[in-house]
């Protein structure tokens, strides 16, 4: 009788529990989906409210970790490097070192303007004949007309005729005091015109630099963890805050370091994707906003004082003078003539105009091609010009992959896969997340095999280090394929200017990509890979810069490509 009495005193508060049951889903609900939206204008406060308690077991180190960062920001930037690996890295930071303006920061008016500095070519007393150096004296002056007394602008130059289809860039070298020499090759007979463009000045290079050291995490990425109904998103950059527990994702094999904040319900093996989450805003004070300014100090050309032009004349067997400013004579990767790319190394190069000929140079090979959306454009360009190439369906994200493409008559297998993390593509499966290293380290190679790869872009807004560091495990991995199959052959590009406008600048600035270029073309230098040198292939030709360049220019990479694949007979 008394057990009755409870259960009909217990019956009367059911709906009460239930009601708190399903209260408290829905508010756990309402936050689970208050995660998920963010954007650059969320992204701090979300940094808020992530727990303040220390970081726990899920971050755990598993290398040694280098000493000389910021302990409270990047300590975890990767593994300590070899004293071999040191000597190298000071090495290639040196060799790419920029001036720095002397005293504090100066105003608009006192910056390099383009407008009011000007090129003279210096003239010589035999003319200029095919095989010689030109010389190109630039004086930089201020907005106020004076001329600067320090160095650190950085300019483009390109020597070029339209007539003839000619292309060739410019060794600009800095004297430190407001005036620069360029000096440019002369391969072609016939007019070549001067173009000297200042992309930023020596201020605004300053300020990019001082944005590589204190804001690495200006591009920051997200990642969804999920089980079952539940979901959360979370901020997951190389370098994080750690002042909130960390998934530590640091590759095991290269020990490439990756982090996420742990979600507050979930594991940190519940992860399931990988994609940029947006931009940091706001980097920049008013005075600096002055000093990215399209049109007026961001890729404008410098003016020429006199003539723009010269006339080279043919090959002249007098010993041809020495530069004036008694620099070693420069000699270009390579050069336009009638809008075909030649190569200045002696490797000759072929043509593949026909679909026939590429299908013929391709067949039998197994092509696998790495990295971001530049090599993606090899992929696409292959695929779409190659008619025997049927794309498979692989129910890959559009523009993000793997993608496969297979000629089956031709025994042609052409596949894709980008690069790990960072990595700004919309959204990557991390089932799908792999590191070149890792991904060649699985591969036979062989005569019939090809490797392609193009890792730069996503690495402009973090400190070198880090990008030398990734550079040095796919280095490793391709020496010790060609060490077990030499006859492989590994193609390695390197990076490209692109245009610019005030926002780009600060994320993706042509100096960021030419500062990478530098550092590839080093540590690749000597090794038994083909070098595509996309910046000089790019600045040399005539169509604007694009982070992508555009077909006429990829068509000339491929050629460069397959003429190592299918070499001249002699």
């Amino acid at each position: 009788m008394v057990g009755e009495t409870m259960c009909r005193d217990l019956s009367k508060f059911t709906p009460i529990f239930l009601l708190l049951v399903l209260s408290g889903l829905l508010f756990l609900l309402r936050n689970i989906q208050s995660l998920e939206k963010l954007n650059s204008k969320t992204v701090s406060a979300f940094y808020h409210l992530q727990n303040t308690s220390p970081m726990d077991s899920t971050m755990r180190a598993a290398h040694p970790v280098r000493s000389d960062w910021d302990q409270s920001y990047c300590g975890s930037l990767g593994l300590r490097p070899s004293p071999e690996e040191a000597a190298e890295e000071r090495y290639l930071l040196e060799s790419i070192a920029w001036p720095q303006p002397p005293g504090p920061p100066i105003p608009l008016l006192k910056s390099s303007d383009p407008a009011h500095s000007f090129f003279t070519i210096r003239r010589t007393g035999r003319g200029w004949h095919v095989g010689d150096q030109l010389e190109v004296w630039v004086q930089m002056r201020d907005f106020e007309g004076q001329p600067k007394h320090h160095g650190g602008d950085f300019l483009l130059a390109r020597l070029h005729s339209p007539e003839l289809g000619g292309g060739v860039v410019g060794h600009v070298v800095d004297h430190q005091n407001g005036s620069y020499s360029v000096l440019f090759w002369l391969p072609w007979k016939g007019q070549a015109y001067v173009t000297i463009t200042m992309v930023h000045s020596s201020e605004a290079v300053q300020v990019l630099k001082r944005l590589r050291e204190e804001h690495p995490d200006r591009i920051y990425f997200k990642s969804l963890f999920r089980s079952g109904p539940f979901s959360e998103t979370t901020i997951c950059n190389l370098c994080l805050p750690p002042h909130q527990p960390l998934c530590n994702y640091t590759n095991p094999h290269t020990g490439e370091p990756w982090f996420c904040y742990k979600p507050k319900l979930l594991s940190c093996d519940m992860r399931v994707n990988h994609a940029k989450g947006g931009y940091q805003k706001n980097l920049l004070t008013s005075k600096e906003e002055l000093l990215f300014q399209s049109n007026v100090n961001i890729k404008v050309s410098v003016p020429a004082s006199g003539p723009d032009h010269i006339t080279v004349l043919p090959k002249s067997k007098a010993k041809p003078e020495k530069a004036k400013s008694g620099a070693v004579k420069f000699v270009p990767s390579g050069f336009y003539y009638n809008h075909m790319w030649q190569t200045t190394s002696g490797v000759p190069l072929r043509q593949f105009n026909t679909t026939r000929a590429v299908t013929r140079c391709l067949g039998g090979k197994f092509v696998h091609i790495f990295g971001d959306s530049t090599a993606r454009q090899w992929f696409e360009y292959l695929s779409s010009y190659v008619p025997g190439l049927k794309e498979f369906n692989v129910n890959s994200p559009k523009k993000v992959g793997p993608f496969l493409s297979v000629d089956s008559v031709h025994n042609i297998m052409l596949k894709y896969r980008c690069h790990g993390p960072p990595i700004r593509f919309s959204t990557v499966a991390t089932s799908q997340l792999r590191y070149v290293a890792d991904e060649l380290e699985a591969l036979a190679g062989g005569r019939d095999t090809v490797i392609m790869v193009s890792v730069w872009s996503h690495f402009s807004t973090f400190p070198v280090e880090v990008y030398i560091r990734r550079l040095r495990a796919i280095r490793g991995a391709i020496l010790r394929l060609l060490q077990r199959a030499p006859d492989t052959v590994v193609v390695v590009r390197t990076g490209n200017p692109q245009a610019l406008d005030p926002v780009i600048s600060l994320y993706n600035s042509d100096w960021f990509s030419m500062q990478l270029h530098g550092v590839l073309r080093a540590m690749f230098w000597g090794l038994n890979v083909v070098l595509v040198d996309a910046w000089e292939m790019t600045v040399a030709h005539h169509l604007p810069h694009d982070l992508h360049p555009p077909p006429a220019i990829i068509k000339n990479m491929i050629d460069v490509i397959l003429s190592h694949v299918c070499p001249e007979k002699n």
